[in-house]
């Protein structure tokens, strides 16, 4: 399994980030987790410059694809050669936005009919481009799901994981990564949220 987090400049390194090495805490034998951009190096919007490992055309063919959020998601979809490289197609991949990064699946067409979770900012946006926005931390409908908040990317990376290698496996990727004394809490409250969707 191929999972693609997608980052442009200006990302939101608690978005792309925390997706990251929670997934990462799969080690099943092919699960590999690759950060995508545009260019070969991405500035976030906190001024830490990152490699790409793969390009957008291979995250094209991902399983999953995790767009993250940043602050020029606005720039982005406005640049009419750089969204036409994202060619997602929820009936063969796992489509999945952090915040801003709904604005970008609903400005390809993919959130037609389904409601979405944002950050505060990004919802006027969101509203504007025909999308009901959901006064919640995560949803999803089939194989698309969004999330609104920074830390609400442990429910996407647990969503994702759910879908590829199972509930219990969710389960342990959150557990390892919660804090002390608060594992169970944390779990409970993951499993809570993705699981009406699973």
């Amino acid at each position: 399994m191929h999972i693609a987090i997608v980052s442009f400049e200006g990302f939101n390194e608690l978005d792309s980030l925390i997706a990251l090495g929670i997934l990462n805490r799969i080690k099943t034998p092919g699960w590999r987790v690759s950060i995508a951009s545009p260019t070969a190096q991405v500035r976030s919007m906190n001024g830490l410059l990152m490699e790409a490992q793969i390009s957008l055309q291979e995250a094209c063919t991902a399983d999953a694809v995790i767009v993250g959020s940043g602050s020029r998601t606005r720039e982005v979809v406005e640049d009419a050669e750089l969204m036409a490289q994202l060619q997602f197609d929820p009936a063969r991949q796992l489509l999945a936005a952090q915040c801003s990064g709904a604005l970008i699946l609903a400005k390809l067409g993919l959130l037609d009919g389904v409601p979405a979770c944002t950050d505060v900012t990004t919802k006027p946006w969101v509203v504007a481009a025909g999308v009901d926005v959901l006064n919640q931390a995560f949803f999803a409908k089939g194989n698309l799901a969004t999330a609104g908040g920074c830390l609400a990317s442990q429910y996407l990376a647990a969503w994702v994981i759910a879908r590829l290698a199972g509930t219990e496996a969710a389960i342990s990727a959150i557990d390892y990564v919660a804090p002390v004394g608060e594992k169970e809490e944390y779990v409970v409250r993951t499993m809570k949220n993705i699981s009406p969707y699973l």
